[in-house]
């Protein structure tokens, strides 16, 4: 019999949420299942999410399916009418232990109301399956409607992990030899509203800091620049173990339809961001979503959107082709032609793989900090693939590296120093 197998699609809460999962299934002895966690962002997220489902069918045709996640959160009774599929869990029901110990197929949909849902409990994860870096989840849902965007009803209202929870939490990782934790939630910049005192993300950052010293290297997910917070802009140009890799929510670079989006930030409000961050924090490096072809979006403001990814610098870009998602606004607004949105979207591809090179290019001749991911293979604070040109040195370990040269979108590297 064999352990719990995870599917894990979408965003860096869902491979927290996936380790709290494995957990549960392993402490309810379950064997022989393949638990998939489904993402809801795009159209295409769900036709992989339901062509994994049919293969882990094909591959193991006596295995329990349990399919959870926000798209089956969104849409449980289309996944349940999937043939290959046993359980359906909601998100909220995903994370509690007691769904693994009940699964004699008697409740085969399990999908309370997520909007009911008010507090996000800390789930103690000691480790995370072949990774380096840890996830650690501080916040959950979100407040905004943006008109693209089906999460919140996969994720329901925004509510915050408390500050001693996610302390306790990252001391864990540490001990278990974890040397960087990634903060993850779906809307991070909006931390503490919902909590005693209302915390914003630069107090509860500069606490877990001050509260683990232990801790090397910390990273933020995507952040939106409408939310920062004075504290956490002055921890990202002094605080050194703040790696200096921010990817921001941005989604279109034209006002217009920024707005139509129903977003809070404008083009300018963005550029003037990774400007000011540029002046405190020299080394530092930008990612961004970017929505390709959203409705209405016209030549004209497809270009603000392409030359976005110049003027903010953004060597991380994550690009969507626009799909419509049920019941939202903009699915409601007029579409543009699927060729179109391809072309539009291997555009801004395009611009970002010319962001990347030149911002690799300018690495050599530096010297970075590099946690090795496997050997002879790691990461720099700017999250930039570095080559070592040493295999001996263990995974998981922190070395400072001479950047030597640049080959395809990998940095070659020559370890100096073995850090602390």
């Amino acid at each position: 019999m064999s352990a719990p197998e995870i599917i894990t699609f979408g965003c860096r809460l869902n491979t927290y949420e996936s380790e709290v999962m494995r957990d549960h299934a392993n402490a309810a002895g379950l064997t022989d299942t393949v638990i998939v966690n489904t993402c809801a962002v795009t159209a295409e997220a769900e036709r992989q999410a339901r062509q994994a489902i049919r293969r882990a069918r094909r591959n193991k045709p006596d295995a329990r399916i349990i399919v959870t996640g926000c798209a089956a959160q969104i849409n449980p009774d289309s996944y349940a009418a999937m043939p290959e599929v046993n359980v359906v869990l909601g998100n909220q029901e995903k994370l509690d232990a007691a769904s693994f110990l009940a699964l004699d197929g008697s409740e085969p949909v399990r999908v309370d109301d997520i909007m009911e849902t008010r507090e996000t409990a800390s789930h103690l994860v000691e480790g995370f399956d072949g990774r380096t870096r840890a996830f650690i989840q501080v916040q959950n849902g979100c407040d905004h409607r943006c008109t693209f965007c089906v999460i919140p009803f996969g994720r329901g209202n925004s509510r915050s992990v408390p500050i001693g929870a996610i302390v306790a939490q990252v001391e864990t990782l540490i001990t278990n030899g974890y040397r960087e934790i990634v903060l993850t939630g779906v809307d991070i910049t909006s931390y503490g509203g919902d909590l005693p005192g209302r915390p914003r993300l630069g107090q509860m950052v500069r606490r877990l800091l001050a509260n683990v010293p232990e801790l090397p290297r910390l990273r933020l997910s995507s952040i939106d620049v409408a939310e920062i917070d004075d504290d956490l802009l002055d921890l990202i140009a002094n605080e050194p173990r703040l790696m200096p890799h921010l990817h921001l929510s941005l989604q279109a670079g034209d006002n217009m339809i920024l707005k139509r989006m129903k977003r809070r930030h404008t083009r300018e409000q963005a550029i003037t961001f990774c400007d000011t961050v540029r002046r405190v924090r020299p080394d530092a490096v930008f990612g961004a979503d970017i929505i390709a072809g959203f409705p209405t979006e016209t030549d004209a403001m497809f270009a603000n959107s392409l030359a976005l990814v110049a003027q903010c610098g953004l060597p991380h870009l994550h690009v969507f082709p626009y799909s419509p998602r049920p019941e939202t606004p903009a699915a409601r607004m007029p579409q543009l032609p699927r060729d179109v949105i391809k072309s539009r979207a291997a555009q801004l591809r395009a611009a970002g793989e010319t962001a990347l090179h030149s911002f690799l290019a300018a690495e050599v001749g530096q010297t970075r900090s590099i946690l090795v991911e496997k050997p002879g293979l790691g990461r720099s604070e700017q999250f930039a693939l570095v080559e070592l040109d040493d295999i001996s040195i263990p995974q998981g370990a922190i070395v400072d590296a001479a950047i030597t040269g640049l080959s395809g979108d990998k940095l070659a590297g020559r370890p100096v120093r073995r850090a602390a």
